[in-house]
């Protein structure tokens, strides 16, 4: 029995999915036939760009139109592997296609039919060849597509049963409700809603698709501000605990701090003390570059909170982190009798059932954790105060669960979110829309600048000497490499582990190295940065692991290899592990490839130490769909709009004033509902397409 198809009908309804096919699309996040129509392509292959055979070079991906030649039977190499060949041509040349294990390849390739092949070429001794190529019959008055979507894929699925399945629901486009008034589309020359989403699927040509991607990328932008103001105007309607700074003996805490507070920081702490004597929550952004004393800021907020009889908490992306802003608050809250404990998955089953327990009643003030903070096992008694650090790590979905994990008695904890990755203030207006921000512009005094080199690959003999002189003097030095091991990628990048075992045996034998990286379990990263931070071992050899927050003062060099493959903004955040104690640290950039503009790109790093100049280069140079790489805007995920597209948040800004000030006017309805929308997927774990 057949249904009728509207926009909620569950995926596994539509025809030609079924049971099996609709639980890989609900692991994709499409739950509807409305989710299906918003799964757009993660790519296009542009088969329409057709190109003559003998135009074509080796290694690129391109269109051709030929007609088989000839043929040859299926050869079986051994048992279970065989390889099928035949001989195509176009008016330019000839060529071979090789199938390997696709023996009912043959029955379609007969001689004289025509086809649309779309691979990968490679130029041999033997002349031109396609492995396995994707084709399409060319069929007498029959129009092949231009572009071909590529869909993310989730077994069994397949392109073939995706592209099927939209073309099913496309007719559906129609009723889509319409976000943007059609005053709106016409000032600012976009598509309709139904018209861009049909677009997105089948697209035309290049101007075609970009028309459809800024139409529906301006609608998100313009959603996810809205629901972000929705958020905040919520956040200032709930109550929270307010803490008074009287008989807390805060004067005695800062007494105590082994540093004077820079006047960012006691500007940062003056306004969040404000926030925290409020009685509804605080919500605020705590941002400062690498070695601004961030923490310091936030530990005197945590003392006051427990001198006020409350709890705080402090979640870490990483154990590693999270391990070292234990040590920290430590140091700075136990002379005043303050208990801290840390909760981290490593941590052994009796360990995290104590500090669970000694927070559930009461007897632990401070817990330091990672994700261990926000699972259902986790009870604060009365937690008034929760800090998030490297909040870009973080989506509002996980602050959310981490303030519902401390409300207590109907009442919020304040919120403190901390992030040490420069973004231009362009951006932070719209990715911190739910925050108020606290800025930390200056570091503290005699904190060393860090020189910056930039050499090319072949001076790695040079730099191995450098290395090993810091090393003899006291120092210890880091050596970072943008993959792990070898087999990754095809480009030459060095590998973390084969590194490791060329720096070890050829060139620092007799001094003692360590090897760090995302694949090792935390206990056993941990023990290496520990013996790294108590000098055990003299070099570290490391994946971009260390990115965030690792704090070794007696590091005073670091070597990135393949510097050309990380963004600047990532280059700044791995400086900033060097030059943390009294001796003069460097940064050598090692230059493995690229061309001028990479070039130019590690010049900045070398000229600015400014983590926000360095910020607004990386922006300007990189684009913003890769100023945040695979983290932008935290939980947060985007169908089509980028993130830092600063032009086009800056072109929403009339619209969502205008929204704002006029919701009772019936063009915004829809648009209001989906923001309301966006933030009921963001709260309970949908992902948002």
């Amino acid at each position: 029995m057949s249904i009728k198809l509207t926009a909620q009908t569950p995926i596994k309804f539509i025809k030609g999915i079924g049971e099996a096919r609709g639980e890989a699309f609900t692991r994709l996040g499409v739950e509807t036939a409305s989710d299906l129509l918003a799964f757009y392509p993660r790519a296009y292959e542009e088969r329409g760009n057709v190109r003559r055979i003998s135009d074509t070079i080796d290694g690129e991906l391109c269109a051709i139109e030929i007609t088989v030649r000839e043929t040859s039977k299926v050869k079986m190499l051994r048992k279970g592997f065989s390889v099928f060949r035949t001989v195509v041509e176009d008016e330019s040349n000839v060529m071979e296609f090789v199938f390997f294990n696709m023996p009912f390849m043959a029955k379609a390739l007969t001689s004289g039919r025509r086809f649309r092949a779309y691979g990968r070429m490679k130029i041999g001794l033997y002349g031109r060849e396609m492995t396995s190529p994707k084709l399409e019959p060319i069929i007498e008055g029959e129009k092949l597509p231009y572009y071909v979507p590529v869909y993310r894929l989730s077994p069994p699925l397949t392109q073939k049963a995706i592209a099927s399945a939209v073309r099913e629901v496309l007719p559906l486009c129609e009723s889509l409700p319409e976000l943007l008034p059609e005053s709106v589309r016409a000032a600012k020359g976009l598509l309709t809603r139904a018209e861009a989403t049909r677009i997105m699927h089948c697209p035309s040509d290049r101007e075609e698709l970009a028309l459809a991607r800024r139409t529906l990328a301006f609608a998100e932008i313009t959603t996810f501000r809205l629901a972000l103001s929705s958020m905040r105007s919520g956040q200032k309607k709930e109550n929270a605990q307010p803490l008074t700074l009287k008989n807390t003996g805060i004067k005695s805490f800062f007494a105590s701090l082994p540093f004077e507070l820079t006047n960012a920081q006691k500007r940062s702490v003056k306004e969040i003390f404000a926030d925290l004597e409020k009685p509804n929550p605080m919500a605020r952004l705590l941002q400062g570059d690498v070695g601004s004393g961030k923490t310091a800021v936030a530990a005197a907020a945590i003392y006051l909170c427990v001198k006020n009889g409350f709890q705080a908490c402090l979640m870490a992306p990483t154990e590693i982190l999270a391990s070292q802003h234990k040590k920290t608050l430590d140091k700075f809250l136990s002379p005043f009798g303050i208990r801290t404990e840390l909760l981290v998955s490593g941590l052994p089953a009796a360990e995290k059932r104590r500090v669970r327990q000694g927070l559930a009643d009461g007897s632990i003030d401070v817990a330091v954790g990672t994700h261990a903070l926000i699972t259902d096992a986790t009870f604060f008694k009365n937690c008034a105060l929760a800090v998030a650090d490297e909040q870009h790590r973080f989506g509002v979905r996980q602050r959310k669960t981490l303030l519902d994990k401390s409300e207590h008695n109907g009442k919020r904890a304040h919120m403190l979110v901390m992030s040490a990755t420069p973004i231009p203030r362009s951006l932070s207006l719209i990715i911190f829309g739910d925050l108020d921000i606290s800025l930390l512009d200056e570091l503290p005094p005699g904190r060393q600048k860090i020189e910056t080199k930039v050499v090319k690959k072949e001076d790695s003999l040079k730099v191995y000497d450098l290395v090993r002189g810091e090393i003899e003097s006291g120092g210890r030095a880091y050596f970072v490499c943008p993959l792990i091991e070898e087999g990754e990628s095809e480009s030459d990048r060095r590998a973390a582990e084969e590194y490791f075992t060329e720096l070890s045996t050829e060139h620092f034998r007799g001094i003692s190295m360590g090897l760090l990286h995302g694949r090792m379990k935390p206990s056993e990263k941990a023990a290496e940065m520990e013996k790294f931070a108590s000098g055990e071992t003299k070099i570290l050899v490391s994946t971009t692991v260390i990115e965030v927050g690792v704090d070794v003062p007696e590091a005073t060099v670091m070597v990135i290899e393949n510097a050309e493959c990380f963004g600047l903004s990532q280059l700044h955040q791995l400086r900033g592990r060097i030059g943390r104690g009294s001796k003069k640290s460097v940064c050598i950039l090692v230059q493995g490839g690229g061309n001028d503009q990479s070039a130019d790109r590690l010049k900045i790093m070398r000229d600015t130490s400014d983590g926000f100049k360095v910020a607004e280069a990386d922006l300007e140079r990189r684009g913003p769909g890769d100023f945040f790489g695979e983290r932008q805007s935290g939980e947060f995920s985007f169908a089509c709009a980028a993130i830092g597209d600063v032009s086009l948040l800056s072109e929403t800004d009339g619209l969502v004033k205008d929204i704002l000030a006029n919701t009772e006017n019936s063009e915004y309805t829809n648009i209001l509902s989906a923001a309301a929308m966006f933030l009921l997927k963001n709260s309970d774990g949908r992902t948002v397409n």
